[in-house]
């Protein structure tokens, strides 16, 4: 389990998030071989191509976070962007964290780290996701995320079933979490 860094650190990068064993910051395009491992592994989530997660980690790494072990090996990750129709929603496309590694409060970490980050470059009023109805472990997150920033959630069905072209994909439930004061 070892990750190549290719990329110079970027100056940009805010502080990282220390706790423990983990550190928080931004992604570098060397990390996209790990965030797809990571999200291949995670059995939830939808992975997307490798080729994918390296332009995410290049093009989308002010709007996404890496949670790396001791070592600086990638143990989670967060993606989002900035809806263009909503500059002020930040939409978290996935999170992953590395089996090993939960149940140490590293997802909420990264929600918390990303979006003040964001919020400190851009006004930001709400984060959106999606989850599937039988995704609980994501349902507790982003309630969790919610409550710690005095937001409320609001749910509606974004895609349904029908929507997808395979069969037995899930509806895929937005969560809304606002209003945000940052």
């Amino acid at each position: 389990m070892t990750t190549a860094h290719t990329a110079p650190e970027d100056v940009r990068d805010a502080a990282p998030v220390s706790a423990r064993e983990w550190t928080v910051g931004r992604p570098r395009v060397g990390d996209g071989a790990q965030l797809w491992r990571l999200a291949q592994e995670s059995e939830t989530l939808d992975v997307n191509s490798s080729y994918s997660y390296l332009l995410w980690c290049r093009d989308f790494a002010d709007t996404s976070a890496v949670a790396r072990d001791a070592e600086g090996r990638p143990v989670g990750f967060v993606t989002g962007y900035l809806r263009p129709d909503a500059p002020g929603t930040l939409l978290v496309w996935q999170i992953a964290v590395d089996a090993a590694h939960r149940g140490r409060g590293i997802a909420g970490a990264l929600l918390d780290h990303l979006s003040e980050r964001v919020a400190a470059a851009h006004p930001l009023d709400a984060v959106e996701t999606t989850i599937t109805p039988d995704n609980q472990a994501s349902e507790r997150l982003f309630s969790a995320y919610a409550r710690r920033h005095g937001a409320r959630v609001s749910r509606t069905v974004l895609f349904p079933a029908t929507a997808f072209p395979t069969p037995g994909h899930e509806a895929e439930v937005l969560h809304r979490i606002a209003p945000l004061a940052f």
